[in-house]
């Protein structure tokens, strides 16, 4: 498999046609940073499983989507209130037909979209299934990069 830093999805598997899934991948990210440049955390929270995991960019880990929708709502209502993201998907490869990883990189921008962060802030690895012809993610683990000051 090869990288482009630039755009996403990098996939070299040419026996199955991944083009729909690396766009509901996509869309899932996508939507996770519109939930959060909006403080809305169900449209940040509703595509992952019931039983999904998350260790947030602090260490705390997060188990099933009702205690990461609880989780999500006070961040946005607090101390995230009035930050703002640009998420770029840098990486979408398959495990199975029905298993994908993907990672994402973060940085901080201003309300109106301009980039705060030269280079990513931070990185975060999805784990998605398909089930019943949706993809959903049933893990992310998010790490804060350390500046190069």
């Amino acid at each position: 498999m090869s990288t482009n830093r630039t755009q996403a999805p990098i996939v070299e598997d040419d026996s199955v046609d991944h083009a729909a899934d690396i766009a509901a991948i996509r869309q899932i990210i996508a939507d996770t940073q519109t939930g959060y440049n909006t403080n809305d955390a169900d449209l940040m929270t509703a595509q992952f499983t019931a039983n999904a995991v998350v260790g947030n960019a602090v260490g705390m880990v997060i188990s099933g989507r009702d205690a990461l929708l609880e989780s999500n709502r006070r961040g946005l209502a607090g101390f995230l209130r009035d930050e703002y993201v640009r998420y770029d998907v840098v990486e979408v490869s398959f495990l199975r037909p029905d298993v994908a990883i993907a990672h994402k990189t973060a940085r901080a921008t201003t309300a109106e979209g301009t980039l705060l962060d030269p280079e990513p802030a931070m990185v975060a690895l999805y784990v998605l299934v398909r089930q019943d012809g949706k993809w959903w993610t049933a893990a992310r683990q998010n790490t804060l990069v350390p500046s190069a000051d």
